[in-house]
């Protein structure tokens, strides 16, 4: 009798151990959802071509500003509501444009595709991959944003980033020429000048939000 149940002890012994070790394997790491406000420095690379951006993020009051010095070039605004609505300007130059898209919500990172670690720019960080579109890493220890790679090429360098940091109101109000019907020749001129960020990141919305009502 002891014979048998010897082997039954075993066996149980084995599967619990099997299930525990099953139970207790660490699940990936998710990415931090943005804060509702914050202001971050970044430094752009688009094949040699180099830009400094300052990003206001205002998510309560439905409003995003990337202020773009481009290198011995052009200080371009574009300026994102969340209606859809984009003014970019510059201090003579102004096109007014609408998607059907808003500002980037908070966890759009939701879903991304965890890669594992990797040290950039000297920092251990978790990398994840988001629609085949970004990548995107977030330091381990204090979970701030490093390093973005757009599947263009197009990279940013986090350089700050300032958690509550809130531009004053007056300074998110468009030009009184970006409202004028006949300034369509500025309208047309700017754009060039905007560079890749506003539009990369349109077309992450847009990819995002078609990802999301996949799911």
């Amino acid at each position: 009798m002891a014979s048998a149940v010897k082997p039954i002890f075993v066996f149980l012994v084995f599967i619990s151990f099997h299930f525990s070790a099953f139970s207790s394997k660490p699940k990936d790491p998710t990415p931090s959802t943005w804060p509702l406000q914050f202001h971050s420095a970044l430094f752009m690379n688009n094949s040699g071509t180099l830009q400094k951006v300052d990003l206001w993020y205002d998510w309560p009051n439905g409003r995003n500003f990337n202020i773009i010095q481009n290198q011995l070039g052009k200080l371009t605004y574009d300026l994102e509501w969340d209606n859809g609505t984009s003014f970019i300007y510059t201090n003579k130059e102004c096109r007014v444009l609408h998607f059907d898209v808003g500002v980037l919500r908070p966890n759009w990172l939701d879903g991304a595709n965890y890669l594992g670690q990797q040290h950039k720019d000297g920092f251990l960080c978790n990398v994840w991959e988001k629609v085949d579109f970004i990548w995107y890493y977030e330091d381990v220890i204090t979970k701030r944003p490093v390093y973005w790679a757009f599947y263009t090429g197009y990279t940013a360098h986090v350089m700050t980033f300032d958690v509550g940091a809130v531009l004053e109101d007056s300074e998110w109000q468009a030009p009184v020429y970006c409202f004028k019907e006949d300034e369509e020749k500025r309208k047309q001129a700017v754009i060039g000048s905007l560079g890749m960020i506003g539009r990369l990141l349109v077309k992450l919305m847009r990819g995002v939000s078609s990802a999301s009502m996949a799911l």
